[in-house]
């Protein structure tokens, strides 16, 4: 028998006391049986039910529920993992660190709940950076004592510091995280007010310029590192996961594994590159990924930002170049080339085309049809 009516659960903290919320639309049966529940309150400013947070309490609202309503406790459960697909995360390089007098590090139960949620290594990195910014900017102050006054300070700060819309909307994120999913206070910072996303149209290079930076490389496993980022618009993080196995020559494809939004999804292996990596392979020989370390293991982020950078500076490109510029080009020029924008959304790993039309605003096809007013 399908339910078709549901109470979702949600997390409370009022007055320093945690709560179980109860969230439903309009339903005389369910209003009735919430009502049977001990000690049941209702909020104003939150506009739904709620009792303390006990194992009791909780065990009382599936029993009451059972077979008349769906009980979601998807946003109670919050140890759910989000990206199960997500190779297990192991932070002992942050636990690790020297500690340095008069620096907070990030705390045992937020690396934690990370590792426990599987969230993706860039993601744990920049929600640990923004983080420990936002607590040694109250150093003197333990994080849970603070309210949303102060984390509107803190943001109004980086407004002034003329920080991105992005970083900001990270930093909320980051601190939401603490209160929200590693201390269950999901409605604490209900009302912090996000600025708006920047609308920013990519920047592209043109084919000359990718071609004078794949030709200042330093050696042949840069030469391989640019040329595929561009020819088959990887992510940084794409190519640095790539298995030697992802290489798939007969059917000039590349293989990428657990992409962003945990999506597998096979791009296109340029012959010129194929023709590189054969040779890299040859004086290389790397063991499991297809780009190694000098010691070994998966190559490092930070090398592949200055890989792209040095080679830009020595091919005369005055514009800062970094490798996710390479993968807008990628697309730019295969929409200028006349490419199905389907097609091109399937080889970027985008869910929707509309993802992909921002490139429909750089793409100069539609602009050579319009007569110069000058002449």
């Amino acid at each position: 028998m399908t339910l078709q009516k549901s109470i979702t659960l949600k997390h409370l903290f009022i007055d320093g006391r945690k709560y179980i919320g109860l969230q439903f639309n309009s339903s005389k049966i369910i209003e009735s049986l919430v009502k049977t529940l001990p000690n049941v309150l209702w909020s104003d400013d939150l506009l739904l039910h709620y009792l303390p947070n006990t194992k009791n309490n909780l065990d009382l609202i599936f029993k009451a529920f059972y077979g008349i309503a769906w009980v979601n406790g998807n946003y109670f459960f919050s140890d759910k993992v989000v990206n199960e697909n997500n190779p297990e995360l192991n932070l002992e390089r942050y636990r690790k660190r020297i500690p340095k007098p008069g620096i907070k590090q990030c705390p045992e139960n937020y690396l934690l709940k990370l590792e426990l949620k599987r969230y993706s290594d860039n993601t744990v990195r920049n929600y640990v950076s923004s983080f420990e910014a936002f607590i040694n900017h109250y150093y003197a102050y333990d994080p849970i004592t603070l309210n949303e006054n102060d984390v509107r300070e803190y943001l109004q700060k980086l407004i002034q510091k003329d920080r991105s819309n992005s970083y900001i909307n990270l930093t909320i994120n980051s601190i939401k995280f603490f209160y929200e999913v590693v201390h269950e206070m999901p409605n604490r910072f209900y009302s912090i007010e996000r600025p708006r996303k920047e609308k920013k149209l990519p920047e592209v290079l043109s084919k000359e310029e990718i071609i004078k930076i794949i030709a200042n490389t330093n050696n042949l496993k840069h030469k391989c590192i640019v040329g595929l980022l561009y020819s088959s618009g990887l992510r940084r993080s794409e190519l640095l996961n790539l298995n030697v196995t992802d290489i798939d020559s007969k059917r000039m494809v590349i293989k990428i594994n657990n992409a962003k939004g945990n999506k597998d999804r096979i791009s296109l292996l340029s012959p010129v590159i194929l023709k590189d990596l054969q040779q890299y392979y040859k004086e290389y020989r790397p063991k499991t990924y297809l780009f190694e370390g000098v010691k070994g293991g998966r190559y490092s982020a930070t090398s592949v930002l200055t890989i792209v950078s040095k080679a830009a500076k020595k091919a005369g490109i005055l514009k800062k170049v970094s490798p996710h510029m390479l993968r807008h080009s990628f697309a730019t020029h295969l929409l200028e080339n006349g490419t199905d924008i389907r097609h091109i959304q399937i080889l970027l790993g985008h869910n929707s085309t509309k993802t992909t039309e921002i490139y429909t605003h750089v793409a100069n096809r539609s602009f050579m049809e319009i007569k110069d007013l000058l002449s």
